[in-house]
């Protein structure tokens, strides 16, 4: 079934879904024996990281929170951290004699491998693991990463709780001491990923195919987790609906615009309409929250709103915009974002 195929009949059984009010309640499991994040004890379950601020160097378990929790800097009389963080990195709570984890991963949610990276040294996040998920009809991807061996290859049906891994330390700049478990739960962005790559990184492998983190946009996964505890039948789009707008882009609509189709919840309008262009609202990270469907004619992607700081938008968006206020626009980092969402129109 080609590309266009498979989206159209995933459009048509998200919408079924969405029209029938059939948003299923999240059922998740923590991926490993460490469930301090739900006691509280976030020092004993998020793996620490060295930091180097002016000079002094701490190891503060904060960085392996989710968000903008690495590489500090001061700025206008503040400490702004302007490194993103996507997923939790969960410490070990067994070590072999060598000092080597024995924790075993597992999945946080019923689902389908849907790749496997046995390669340790095939990309920052060392030998990893990307299982889909279906909540509402759509689909959802959660990737664990770091593995020492993998249990399971792409295809095999996993149940909540199944092992899929070992804990490990693959992977650029962990070593042994820093072993963890990164965790992310993902939305694609586009099933043209491979093209967009080759055109925007010419010469750079891409072994992993859509399933490249690039590709994978990342929710608060441990801010889910706890809020579950309080609301058990809280949804994704519900949970997404909380968070801050932190910025704005105009797109011109384009059939190869897959959002819309994909998570039709985003949407304000059908994602059967053709308006003339679609108004996204980005989290601070970068990850699509709302979709508005707009009357205004732009040939290019361009920012229509910011949250307003003190501080240059480049150091709060990961590099994708950059600016104050009116002044705000997308850098080349921005632009290529944007391409990807509606790549290769």
């Amino acid at each position: 079934m080609s590309g266009s195929r498979r989206l159209g009949a995933l459009l048509i059984f998200c919408l079924t879904m969405t029209i029938r009010g059939d948003e299923t309640a999240l059922h998740l499991a923590l991926p490993t024996d460490n469930h301090e994040l739900l006691s509280g004890h976030y020092s004993e379950f998020y793996q620490a990281i060295e930091r180097n601020l002016q000079g002094v160097i701490s190891h503060p378990w904060e960085g392996g929170q989710y968000g903008f929790v690495r590489d500090p800097l001061q700025m206008a009389g503040e400490t702004v951290y302007t490194r993103f963080h996507e997923g939790m990195d969960i410490r070990p709570v067994r070590r072999d004699a060598r000092g080597e984890p024995l924790d075993a991963v597992r999945a946080i949610a019923d689902g389908k491998v849907v790749y496997a990276s046995l390669a340790a040294g095939g990309s920052n996040y060392g030998r990893y693991i990307v299982v889909q998920h279906r909540w509402g009809g759509c689909p959802y991807y959660s990737l664990y990463a770091h593995l020492n061996t993998i249990a399971v290859a792409a295809g095999a049906v996993v149940r909540q709780g199944d092992q899929l891994a070992i804990m490990g330390h693959t992977g650029t700049g962990i070593d042994r001491e820093r072993a963890h478990v990164h965790v992310e739960l993902n939305l694609l962005l586009n099933d043209h990923f491979e093209q967009w790559h080759d055109t925007f990184f010419r010469g750079e492998r891409n072994p992993h195919g859509i399933y490249n983190g690039l590709n994978l946009a990342g929710l608060d996964l441990p801010r889910l987790f706890i809020a579950l505890r309080a609301n058990p039948d809280l949804t994704i789009p519900a949970f997404l609906a909380r968070e801050e707008v932190f910025f704005k882009v105009i797109v011109p609509n384009s059939p190869d615009f897959q959002l819309p189709q994909r998570y039709p919840w985003m949407a304000a309008a059908s994602p059967n309409e053709k308006p003339v262009s679609w108004e996204i609202s980005f989290a601070r990270s970068g990850l699509p929250l709302r979709l508005t469907a707009s009357a205004k004619s732009v040939s290019t992607a361009e920012v229509s709103y910011l949250k307003r700081s003190a501080l240059d938008a480049r150091y709060l968006t990961r590099g994708n915009v950059a600016g104050r206020g009116t002044n705000a626009h997308l850098t080349d980092t921005g632009k290529g974002y944007l391409r990807l969402l509606t790549f290769p129109d």
